[in-house]
């Protein structure tokens, strides 16, 4: 039996100790406004498992939900896989309780919602899982997309000092077509491993930066230092990771060619490979 299908039959065994029903839940990020902590609204997903490994997923720029105010088919469906694999997931809102609903639509630059919130966010969201009698600390990750992929890389930086000043580290971090360019002129110096994974096709948060952050990061790198690995699929355009047909959003003002809008949409094969791969690279966290 390959490593994939083993993993496919440990997914299939976790599924039979089912999983909770989605819970509201509610703690204070580490940003500020004024004198008072941002409050934040999070999503969880519990496995029926104690001890066990816990995941932070992290929305796009379109947020958390879908047109009808519902939490969107990616992040139920992504917290259902999880949980499949008796992982706990948390589905995190960094926009709604800051007073928007998506920032696609919002020039880069002209955003109320940054990456340096997000980052404070995602460092919170790692803390409230470690404090959780039914998680394992030693087991915690951050997954994200598109905005919420940048915000995996912002919040695993040690080049930031909330990073690098966190008492609490992920132990893997994967980012699904992030914007890598902040990053990159930054310099990335990883905190945990890292798996990008990119379309090469992509024209609003294009693969090119990515691939120079992962190439840039293996020759930093010295004995001991987190690995980045990034994987590439031809021909796929952003948003790869699902079922929808590729579309062009006008509205969107950022990405290759401003004013031009960008490509959406689904790509059956790059779905394929990008969810085999997730779950090579956090196998090793998943079951003990």
């Amino acid at each position: 039996m390959t490593r994939w299908l083993r993993l496919v039959a440990a997914a299939g065994c976790a599924a039979v100790l089912g999983a909770q029903a989605q819970t509201e839940v509610a703690f204070d990020s580490l940003d500020r406004h004024g004198d008072q902590a941002v409050t934040l609204k999070a999503w969880w997903f519990g496995a029926d498992r104690r001890q066990a490994p816990a995941v932070v997923l992290l929305h796009g720029c379109s947020g958390p939900y879908d047109h009808r105010g519902r939490l969107g088919a990616r992040m139920r469906e992504y917290a259902e896989l999880f949980n499949r694999l008796g992982m706990h997931a948390l589905v995190v809102d960094s926009l709604t309780p800051r007073g928007e609903t998506e920032l696609c639509t919002q020039r880069i630059g002209t955003r109320q919602v940054t990456q340096a919130n997000r980052r404070l966010d995602a460092l919170a969201s790692l803390h409230w899982l470690a404090q959780r009698p039914d998680v394992d600390a030693q087991r915690l990750g951050l997954v994200g997309w598109s905005n919420g992929g940048s915000t995996v890389l912002s919040a695993t930086n040690l080049r930031q000092r909330e990073v690098r000043e966190a008492p609490l580290r992920p132990a893997f971090a994967v980012a699904f077509y992030p914007g890598c360019e902040a990053d990159l002129r930054r310099g990335y110096q990883p905190s945990t491993p890292l798996l990008l994974l990119v379309g090469e096709a992509d024209d609003w948060t294009p693969a090119a930066p990515c691939q120079a952050l992962a190439a840039q990061a293996a020759v930093d790198s010295g004995a001991g230092t987190p690995a980045v690995q990034i994987e590439a699929y031809a021909g796929a355009y952003h948003g790869f990771d699902s079922h929808a047909p590729v579309r062009v959003r006008k509205e969107v003002p950022n990405g290759l060619h401003p004013g031009e809008g960008v490509h959406v949409g689904g790509n059956p094969e790059a779905l394929r490979r990008s969810q085999q791969r997730l779950l090579e690279f956090i196998a090793p966290w998943m079951n003990r």
